[in-house]
């Protein structure tokens, strides 16, 4: 799987760009703030139809413009493909020339596995980025677990709502049960997802942080979640009732789940040193690529956001000489001196790309 062409029209700050890609590696470089992370935000907004930074569509249209257009053409083992996103008053979605209805159709075309120097805070951040990093690689595989999460996440909007209801304007209580039976219905299809993939995840990091540890430390990851079974959770609910309408919220469901990692049987987020966490979060994400690869059949595509500033130069060369059969992109401020390996070059400035 690559990505072979794009096409940039009032994307950030890029009033008009073509970017023709190697199948192999691809280096964007410039200084801070001409960019370069604005090349890695269009293909993941292709990829999934949102970015990975910005709250609104239009925080992603050029400064003064009304409209943005970003076009990528890409190829699998099976197929070739084109995707084309229309920003304005309105997002339009395009695969190969038909516009899309639901976004479950545009996930799974384009793969993609992002490190950027902000997942550090996968591990030491809040529950909510464990939970986004399951969200973004099980959407990309079972198109439909975002359908069902959209799903749950209005009906806990509902919920809410009507909490404050029970306690501002003292409507019944008993109609909370029309809402908990759909939180529990979609909160269980949520947790097999999420079961699913922290079990492949698990498989694949013990050996990947092996290796890059040699064998001095061993990971765990364990995954937190009340919603395993229908009947416990609505019960867990009943419980709850009257603390979530005094909160006016849901205090319990899958949206507060989370997953826990340990090194030498020691919490990371708490016991783990600098380089720990780097390591883990390496390992994490490498354990994400092997698990694209076993359900697709073929490599995602890598995205490198300022990562290999994180990395010493032996680091950097063993990281890409294990990376085999995956186009990967590079952003960075300085050169990469990668010897032996295929790669282009791309200076960044203001907005404008050269080849090198």
């Amino acid at each position: 799987m690559w990505i072979k062409n794009m096409k940039l029209n009032n994307f950030r700050n890029y009033e008009k760009q073509e970017i023709n890609f190697s199948e192999n590696i691809n280096i964007f470089y410039g200084e801070n703030a001409q960019g370069k992370t604005n090349i890695i935000e269009a293909i993941f907004l292709c990829s999934l139809g949102k970015s990975f930074r910005a709250k609104k569509d239009f925080e992603m249209i050029k400064l003064d413009e009304k409209n943005s257009v970003i076009e990528i053409e890409f190829e699998k083992s099976d197929r070739n493909g084109k995707i084309k996103i229309e920003l304005g008053n309105k997002k339009n979605i395009y695969l190969n020339g038909i516009k899309i209805k639901k976004l479950s159709e545009l996930l799974g075309n384009i793969n993609i596995v992002i490190f950027t120097p902000d997942d550090i805070n996968i591990l030491k951040g809040g529950p909510q980025n464990r939970r986004r990093f399951l969200d973004v690689m099980i959407s990309q595989l079972r198109p439909n677990y975002i359908h069902i999460l959209n799903l749950y996440l209005k009906t806990i909007e509902q919920r809410n709502n009507y909490l404050k209801q029970i306690k501002e304007e003292g409507k019944e209580e008993n109609l909370l049960e029309i809402w908990d039976e759909k939180l529990a219905e979609y909160a269980i299809k949520i947790c097999e997802y999420r079961t699913e993939f922290i079990e492949k995840i698990i498989k694949k990091i013990k050996i990947i942080h092996k290796n890059i540890t040699g064998e001095k430390e061993e990971i765990k990851l364990e995954y937190i979640t009340e919603c395993k079974e229908k009947n416990e959770y609505l019960s867990l609910l009943k419980q709850r009732k009257k603390l979530d309408i005094i909160k006016g919220f849901t205090t319990k469901g899958i949206h507060r789940d989370d997953f826990m990692i340990y090194i030498n049987n020691k919490e990371i987020s708490i016991y783990g040193s600098q380089g720990q966490n780097r390591t883990a979060m390496l390992s994490l994400k490498l354990a994400e690529l092997q698990v694209i690869y076993d359900e697709i059949g073929e490599y995602p595509i890598l995205l490198l956001d300022d990562f290999m500033s994180e990395l010493d130069k032996t680091r950097r060369k063993n990281f890409l000489e294990n990376i085999k059969d995956t186009q990967v992109i590079i952003t960075g401020t300085e050169k990469l001196d990668i010897e032996k390996l295929k790669y282009l070059e791309y200076n960044v400035s203001n907005g404008k790309i050269l080849s090198n």
